[in-house]
């Protein structure tokens, strides 16, 4: 979603830590570029690992779970910042 707003603004799109630095400016980002990067790295545990150890599985599910609310924040600003500028 970042990418596609970022390029729909005329800005350029680079990796995932620059894209971050353009949301935190402007104003799209509930929380720091580390928990974003974070959330990142355990969206790619959970997709890309097979976690056998159910302690380990939980602990990520719990950290996904609490990450909801920082993504669901993210979406809602990204879609009031393109409201407010007509891009929709």
């Amino acid at each position: 979603m970042l990418p596609a707003l970022l390029e729909r603004l005329g800005e350029p799109v680079g990796s995932a830590l620059d894209n971050l630095d353009r949301a935190a400016r402007l104003g799209l980002l509930d929380g720091s570029a580390e928990d974003w990067l974070a959330a990142r790295a355990l969206r790619n545990r959970l997709i890309h690992e097979y976690i056998r150890n159910p302690a380990l599985l939980a602990e990520a599910l719990t950290q996904a779970h609490l990450a909801v609310p920082m993504l669901v924040a993210f979406v809602s600003a990204c879609l009031e910042y393109a409201a407010a500028r007509k891009l929709d």
